[in-house]
């Protein structure tokens, strides 16, 4: 009994890429990564490889004209070569994917929590998230790409005279978390998204508190005390990013 409960256990907790279950894949994010952009960066999550940029219109929609306050909002896309076989562009689909609509209504709506609107007084910042390469968890890597971009645009901004003050309220980080096999794991790549019976995305900031969660049983039902497990492993992860974050962004802004 004892040598069967633990083939089992190791069975459970080991990946094909061999990280414990509440292990992040490798992370890293080079800053100033194209030339136009006032920020932009090539962020990686293990596999997963996305290019966000950040740029500055100075006009809001109609909805938030003569309210001295600005707005965040984000497109999302799969290049054609970020997956096999090719995705199509949406151009030649002649409309937007749903996926894509709820992902980039997903980065623009996280990252706006972390932004004091009223900072950025009739301006637009667009977050531009294309997948390069794509093996799990790009939605969450596009936040993360995304808000550091968003930093770094808004950060020089200030620095020019363009907003009154610096509007970032805090750092935020987002993961994939998922149940595989009956175990719980950190930071799904694609195979193991797609053997995932349960599968979350979730978005917190440096308080510990939470922006968003996006969750569903895909092929079992999950408990109270799962789900519970779930958010302290994407914690474990996400500050883990935030720590991150903080260590490349240190000498952007005087006090950071």
């Amino acid at each position: 009994m004892y040598n069967f409960l633990k083939e089992r256990r190791e069975k459970l907790v080991k990946r094909k890429d061999g990280r414990q279950p509440d292990e992040l894949r490798k992370f890293s994010i080079e800053i100033d990564f194209l030339k136009y952009p006032l920020g932009s960066v090539l962020v990686q999550m293990g596999d997963t490889k996305v290019i966000c940029t950040a740029m500055v219109e100075e006009k809001v929609p109609q909805f938030l004209r003569n309210t001295n306050m600005g707005w965040i909002t984000a497109e999302y896309s799969l290049l054609p070569g970020s997956t096999y076989p090719r995705t199509m562009r949406d151009i030649d689909k002649g409309r937007i994917e749903g996926r894509s609509q709820e992902i980039q209504r997903i980065i623009g709506r996280t990252l706006r929590t972390c932004v004091d609107l009223k900072g950025i007084p009739g301006m637009t910042v667009w977050i531009d998230t294309d997948v390069i390469q794509a093996d799990g968890g790009t939605r969450t890597a596009a936040i993360n790409g995304g808000f550091v971009a968003l930093y770094l645009a808004l950060s020089r901004m200030f620095k020019r005279g363009k907003i009154p003050y610096f509007p970032i309220r805090y750092f935020i980080g987002a993961v994939s978390v998922g149940i595989v096999s009956d175990e719980i794991l950190l930071d799904l790549n694609f195979s193991e998204d797609f053997e995932a019976q349960v599968d979350m995305n979730i978005v917190m900031n440096e308080q510990k508190k939470i922006i968003e969660i996006q969750g569903t049983g895909e092929k079992r039902e999950f408990s109270v005390e799962e789900l519970f497990k779930l958010v302290k492993f994407a914690w474990k992860g996400i500050n883990e990013i935030i720590n991150y974050e903080k260590e490349l962004l240190k000498n952007t802004i005087s006090g950071y």
